[in-house]
């Protein structure tokens, strides 16, 4: 079937090929989302609600809503709709290990310490980072602190309060649960993060393709599972912008579906399973 052709979905909303073209158009130019055809019935059912949501009856008239300018936080609905926040404490534990053994010993002998969690989705992440580093290196001698950043302000809110299932805290070490994770009385089935932790951490709404507000350099940059949602040449920009951002000898973390490649690949080494290291001077280009 063409892209051009006007066959709707069947379903409780209109939704023609012309309308999937518009709406990934927009989600490409705004968010750096790629949108295969093939993905159509997805984008239908995971975008229905919001239809519900604004008394609507065709994605036509949701794209019209979309393309006013006082619905920026519909658009912001739209990316959150569209995109998956699957993410857990300790996720992908080879990264964690390398961040132990490899770049904390360097990170012991300096006074600045920078982490960018990008991506950080409802927190686990950041906070996974944050228990690794105080674990190892006492906070008051140095200058230490973890940038979290994520597009979607209400899992940003969800980051922030730090109030997780506790059945969900069960991959975080038993020592690492004792010394920073805290009950919460009035609601007995969620843990808090202490206020160790959350001292560490500063969380930022950011959109990835836009202009970042802030100059590093960072130590180590967790981008993990973000760019499997964008096209090759957004994902080949977004290596390269963090390229700049990472000192030499800097770690970049992505994730396990995820290869670096392109235009930044010179200046990186690999340092273990989905985890590269920036060279002090870019290296032949290597197979990707």
């Amino acid at each position: 079937m063409s892209l051009a052709s006007a066959d709707a979905l069947p379903g409780e909303f209109t939704f023609t090929d012309a309308d999937f073209e518009a709406l990934a158009r927009l989600a490409r130019s705004e968010f750096g989302l790629s949108l295969a055809s093939s993905k159509k019935p997805l984008v239908y059912s995971r975008l229905a609600r919001r239809l519900r949501a604004r008394g609507l009856a065709t994605f036509h008239d949701y794209m019209a809503l979309l393309d006013r300018a006082e619905e920026a936080a519909e658009r912001l609905e739209l990316v959150s709709a569209l995109t998956t926040n699957v993410t857990s404490f300790f996720r992908e534990k080879h990264h964690f290990e390398t961040l132990r053994t490899a770049l904390i010993p360097e990170l012991a002998a300096q006074k600045r310490i920078r982490i960018w969690s990008a991506g950080c989705s409802s927190g686990q992440e950041p906070f996974s980072i944050a228990m690794t580093l105080l674990h190892a290196l006492p906070p008051g001698a140095r200058d230490m602190r973890i940038l979290a950043t994520d597009i979607d302000p209400a899992i940003l809110r969800k980051a922030r309060a730090g109030r997780y299932p506790a059945e969900e805290c069960e991959t975080v070490p038993a020592e690492f649960r004792s010394r920073w994770l805290r009950p919460t009385p009035c609601e007995p089935e969620l843990v808090e993060m202490g206020p160790e932790l959350k001292a560490l951490i500063s969380f930022a709404e950011l959109n990835l393709i836009c202009d970042w507000p802030f100059a590093g350099p960072f130590d180590a940059i967790f981008c993990r599972n973000v760019a499997i949602y964008f096209d090759q040449e957004t994902q080949q920009r977004l290596w390269s912008r963090f390229a700049e951002k990472l000192r030499a000898g800097g770690f970049l973390f992505i994730g396990h579906s995820e290869r670096l490649a392109g235009p930044a690949l010179p200046g990186f080494g690999t340092a273990g399973v989905t985890t590269y290291r920036k060279r002090a001077i870019p290296g032949p280009a290597q197979p990707t």
